[in-house]
């Protein structure tokens, strides 16, 4: 059973999607390995409204459960150096310094966003809302899935406990 939170939380994103505005951007998912991005997931829509960005997944062929789900300072969903896989999307979107993970209604990074949750059969359908940014903060930058959850804090583990990345898109 969901907590009373998350259900609450689904709600309003529902009916926050219901009044988005009819412009909408779309970002193709890719699954992440060693060598980039592989299989295409599906789509994130992209809407901007008075309340933030809703993101909208159109997601399948992800791992069931709760994954993290950020903004990522750069455009790139090529390996780091040392191999991570989407390691050159860098960290979480933070363009005033504040070198903490949190909530994405709290102080934490611009792009802590909302967990996203996959169904049983691995679709991703629930939208999300990230109330403090702005169409202008994605320019050019990636959106990472993580495989795991994220309890938006640095503790016990930093940046949320969520595991490897798992999927990219990149922002034009």
């Amino acid at each position: 059973m969901l907590p009373l939170k998350t259900l609450l939380t689904a709600a309003c994103c529902s009916a926050i999607v219901s009044q988005a505005a009819t412009e909408t951007a779309s970002i193709t998912m890719y699954s992440l390995d060693a060598e980039g991005t592989s299989q295409a997931l599906g789509e994130m829509y992209i809407q901007h409204n008075q309340y933030g960005i809703v993101f909208k997944p159109e997601l399948s062929g992800l791992a069931p459960g709760v994954h993290g789900f950020h903004l990522h300072s750069n455009g790139s969903c090529e390996p780091s150096e040392d191999g991570t896989p989407g390691g050159a999307a860098g960290g979480h979107y933070d363009p005033i310094n504040i070198d903490k993970h949190g909530a994405p209604w709290g102080e934490g990074h611009l792009g802590d966003l909302p967990a996203l949750y996959v169904s049983q059969s691995g679709e991703a359908t629930s939208a999300v809302l990230a109330p403090r940014l702005q169409l202008s903060d994605l320019d050019e930058k990636a959106l990472i899935i993580h495989r795991g959850g994220d309890n938006y804090s640095d503790t016990p583990q930093k940046l949320g406990g969520g595991g490897k990345r798992v999927a990219c898109g990149v922002i034009d």
